[in-house]
């Protein structure tokens, strides 16, 4: 048992695991199955050619690779060796890849074989090569570090602006790790499937968390149509199962024979962006009712969370604060509100950082004594529950009045026609902003019968000028909408 001291929350299990589950699937991928007897030993002999490849302890590694079992090990054996690991999408174009590398200073890139390097930086291709050098290494040649040490940059989602993140130590994952066990029941018989990105915050840290406990992550690498997922859930008895907004929408335009065996999960999570509380509804009666929505952030981890045992008139909420973490709803000056007043969310715990990497303007605006602000504004009622209410940088102001995106979009989806929709501010020299809708139907439906709902159940200034149908929204990597986008799509007023 002395290798559950290491303080590494990826690999100090895994010689544990290797004893006492020896026979018991860690990974799985199509027909691929890893066992955890193998696991730590292919975590080990990676950590050791890492080392022969000119890594050392406190490097940073661009970790730029196709979602697959070689990924999942590379991610611990990382973490194993005391490399920091830095996050890349493989989709991202060489440029993109270069920019985010050298900011946090890279030593090198792990690359898939196909792809077009980045000029300028070394690159070492994750082939058949490197295989053979992980295979010939010694998984005792060199002591592994101890210690709470560095283990990622934790990045945001999006790629657009000056890349930021903070560095996040093994011991902050390590509490990250407690909110799962205490608030969402993580355990080791549980069975995940790995259907959203490694890259994304979300999807590596719930796999990577069940391997530290001992369960079996199935992976589903994206993209993947939704029928898909919903036999792979069947076939290999998933208990627990994260998916973005997104995808989750995806699902619900499928018959409910199809959705069935979603009903058996003992756990349905999503995070990434908020849903709205008749989206929320159908989700627990179509797809499971063991649904949980998770209110969390790359740099700072869970904040709060809402589950089925929530009385419904919380519904509209984001939930309450998850394990050993304060919530707050200040205004400029930083000071509290009460309850029902809208403000910017801070938050603090044992998971949050305390600043971005090499970016001190950056953190000065998001990091204030010891608290971290993520950007999104809300309300936290008598009982401790938080609604969000947009980002701050979302806000509309037309003629000095605070409009906020969340509310418009929450009564335009309650529309049976709407699938999705997005509010955002449109110039104007008459009022500085008016309100502009866009949405995505899945029936026609004249927007003029959508201006009209809005003005039934909004006030006269909240109700949009004008209300776009289109096909889609331009979205990130993991399906979060790009407002600044749709913004530009808008004439001049």
């Amino acid at each position: 048992m002395a290798d559950l001291n290491i303080t590494a929350p990826f690999a100090a299990s895994a010689a544990h695991h290797a004893r006492a589950l020896a026979d018991k699937p860690a990974l799985v991928h199509g027909e691929r199955v890893v066992h955890y007897r193998e696991l730590d030993q292919q975590v080990r002999r990676t950590a050791q050619a890492l080392y022969s490849l000119g890594f050392a302890e406190g490097d940073v590694a661009g970790v730029a690779l196709r979602d697959s079992i070689e990924h999942v090990v590379l991610l611990c054996a990382l973490a194993r060796a005391g490399i920091i690991i830095l996050p890349i999408d493989w989709r991202w174009t060489s440029a993109e890849q270069e920019r985010v590398a050298r900011h946090f200073g890279a030593k090198s890139l792990l690359v898939e074989p196909e792809r077009p390097a980045p000029e300028g930086l070394r690159c070492i291709t994750v082939d058949e090569e490197f295989d053979a050098l992980v295979r010939a290494a010694n998984p005792d040649a060199r002591a592994f570090p101890q210690g709470d040490v560095p283990l990622l940059m934790s990045l945001s989602s999006g790629t657009t602006g000056r890349p930021k993140g903070p560095r996040i130590r093994h011991g902050q994952f390590l509490a990250r790790y407690r909110v799962f066990w205490i608030n969402l029941g993580f355990n080791s018989q549980d069975r995940f499937l790995a259907a959203t990105p490694l890259y994304y915050g979300g999807g590596r840290t719930f796999a990577l968390v069940m391997l530290y406990m001992g369960g079996t992550v199935i992976m589903l690498p994206p993209p993947y149509e939704p029928e898909a997922l919903c036999e792979a859930v069947a076939r290999h008895r998933i208990t627990n199962l994260f998916l973005v907004p997104t995808l989750l929408r995806r699902l619900m335009t499928l018959p409910d024979a199809t959705l069935r065996p979603l009903r058996s999960l003992r756990l349905l999570l999503s995070s990434g962006s908020a849903l709205h509380p008749d989206e929320r509804n159908e989700i627990r009666k179509r797809l499971c009712p063991s649904f949980v929505e998770y209110y969390s952030s790359t740099e700072g981890g869970g904040v709060t969370y809402l589950t089925p045992e929530d009385p419904e008139q919380f519904g509209g909420s984001v939930g309450r604060p998850v394990f050993g973490v304060d919530v707050e709803c200040v205004d400029e000056a930083h000071q509290p509100l009460p309850p029902g007043e809208v403000g910017r969310i801070r938050y603090r715990g044992p998971a949050v950082s305390d600043s971005f990497w090499n970016d001190p303007e950056a953190s000065r605006e998001s990091f204030r004594d010891g608290w971290w602000y993520p950007g999104d504004l809300g309300t936290l009622d008598e009982h401790g529950y938080l609604y969000l209410r947009g980002r701050a940088k979302d806000m509309i102001i037309r003629g000095g009045i605070n409009i906020y995106p969340a509310e418009v979009e929450a009564v335009l989806q309650s529309h049976s026609a709407v699938v999705e929709s997005a509010v955002v501010g449109w110039p104007s020299r008459e009022f500085n902003e008016e309100v502009a809708a866009f949405v995505i139907v899945k029936t026609p439906v004249p927007p003029a019968d959508l201006r009209e709902l809005c003005r039934a159940r909004l006030a006269p200034y909240k109700v949009p000028k004008e209300v776009f149908v289109v096909q889609d929204f331009p979205r990130n990597t993991l399906g979060k909408v790009i407002k600044a986008e749709l913004s530009a799509k808008l004439p001049p007023l």
